[in-house]
């Protein structure tokens, strides 16, 4: 089932670059500091955070603008790329009708535009922990495995939402707010044993992006290697979210013509 799709990235690699390319000239077109912003924003936003969940949080958790910070990285890749991607398919409907490009491309090209800026924001990251005086070990190196099956996932999610809105446009409006309940019931503020016993707990555990976050503090933070279970719940959802991703995708693509 894959093949396909694997042969075609690789036909259509060039116009993947050259759509990122684009999106990166027309985001940062005419801006002072440019690329810079990848690193200022997650680094303001974390301060800001942490000016005001400090004083509740800090005593029980140890480098909390780390802490802050890793979680924040997480669901704002997820949360930006998957945004971006689904109306993708609708505002690419001019060059759809003129010429034949398979149109998984465009919500691809928006989370690989996404995945690229998190990659630019990890330096961020890289300060801040200096800053703290973070300890780096052998196992810090294992930071891209959480981030490979976050971009999976992220992937297979946005190929289902960008094919349900060209149907169903009122979804992206209501998405903003489907990701704004997604980042209260994820712990990029809070730790998650202060929910243990509670109903919330378990919808929280529910959460696929509580795997990654708590996935990539295990390896960034406490430098200790990931258990199984963590693995097989994280690239076992991402490879699901794929599946469903791109079967719901190849269905609903067809018909797309009629409705973009």
């Amino acid at each position: 089932m894959l093949k396909p799709y694997l042969d075609t990235f690789l036909r259509y690699k060039y116009l993947l670059v050259c759509l990122v390319d684009r999106d990166y000239k027309v985001k940062y077109r005419r801006s002072v500091f440019g690329i810079l912003w990848s690193m200022l924003n997650p680094i303001m936003m974390m301060i800001i955070l942490n000016a005001v969940f400090s004083r509740v949080f800090r005593a029980d958790i140890e480098n909390f603008p780390v802490y802050l910070l890793t979680g924040q990285l997480v669901f704002s890749f997820f949360n930006e790329a998957s945004s971006s991607a689904i109306f993708s398919v609708v505002e690419a409907s001019a060059l759809i009708k003129k010429i034949y490009v398979p149109k998984y491309v465009f919500p691809l090209e928006r989370v690989l535009f996404g995945f690229v800026n998190m990659v630019f924001s990890l330096s961020a990251l890289i300060i801040l922990m200096i800053v703290q005086k973070v300890q780096v070990t052998a196992v810090t190196l294992l930071f891209p495995l959480p981030l490979i099956a976050l971009f999976l996932f992220t992937c297979g999610w946005s190929f289902l939402i960008s094919a349900l809105c060209v149907y169903f446009r009122d979804l992206k409006h209501l998405y903003s707010v489907l990701m704004t309940a997604w980042m209260y019931i994820t712990p990029i503020m809070y730790p998650i044993e202060y929910l243990s016993g509670s109903w919330v707990y378990k919808i929280v555990m529910l959460n696929p992006l509580t795997w990654y976050v708590q996935y990539f503090r295990q390896i960034v933070m406490y430098h200790a290697l990931p258990t199984l279970e963590m693995n097989i719940v994280c690239f076992g959802e991402a490879i699901l979210m794929m599946i469903i991703g791109l079967l719901s995708f190849r269905k609903l693509q067809d018909k797309f013509i009629l409705h973009i």
